[in-house]
């Protein structure tokens, strides 16, 4: 939906950087020259480019695709410690299965990653990401200091746990998410029943990728 899709700008700690384009024409042109001189990482979430993906089977195969999933009910929990008035779609793993089901369809079969998978095992998770992607392992890559990342200074009040982390975290051994979700009641405990479903396939997908 346009419309709400549009009202997603006003997320709260979100500015874009000075002179940073922000069509998605715009967007496309400025990676791809990029990528002319290096490669590219970036960052998206899939709910902002689903609508118009299947448009752009060329610009598909320009890039490696990885998707990042998370239980809906731990998504939905930290998403509103950042803004409590978030809509269901700002979820995103319905738009990530969506814009995995684009990809299949036009031959591409991306790498799936478990939040989970990714805290049990960090080196081993993102050796496999790595290898996928055609980059070498880095092994300094697991610890950080809390200085903020060149680009990421418009995002900068959502990781401010992430870096003062200084690494991944492990799970919180025996935290209750459902019951922390029933604890907000509505309208969250309907976006994890929407979402479910979709994280359920992705998380079967990606355990036969192994």
């Amino acid at each position: 939906d346009t419309e709400e899709i549009e009202d997603l700008y006003s997320i709260p700690d979100f500015d874009p950087e000075a002179g940073h384009p922000t069509r998605f024409a715009e967007i496309e042109e400025m990676i791809l020259e990029r990528s002319r001189q290096q490669p590219v990482f970036f960052k998206d979430m899939a709910y902002y480019v689903a609508d118009v993906m299947p448009e752009k089977a060329a610009l598909l195969h320009h890039m490696t695709h990885c998707f990042l999933i998370r239980d809906p009910a731990e998504s939905i929990l930290s998403y509103h410690q950042r803004d409590p008035d978030f809509s269901q779609i700002e979820v995103g793993i319905e738009a990530q299965f969506i814009l995995y089901q684009i990809l299949v369809s036009v031959g591409i079969t991306p790498l799936i990653v478990t939040a989970d998978e990714l805290r049990a095992a960090p080196q081993a998770t993102l050796r496999r990401y790595w290898e996928f992607a055609g980059l070498p392992y880095v092994e300094d890559a697991f610890e950080w200091d809390n200085r903020v990342p060149e680009g990421w200074q418009s995002v900068k009040g959502w990781h401010g746990q992430v870096l003062n982390s200084g690494a991944i975290q492990k799970t919180v051994a025996g935290r209750d998410y459902a019951a922390e979700l029933a604890g907000l009641g509505a309208p969250f405990v309907a976006y994890d029943r929407h979402h479910r479903p979709y994280y359920d396939a992705l998380k079967d997908i990606a355990a036969h990728q192994k």
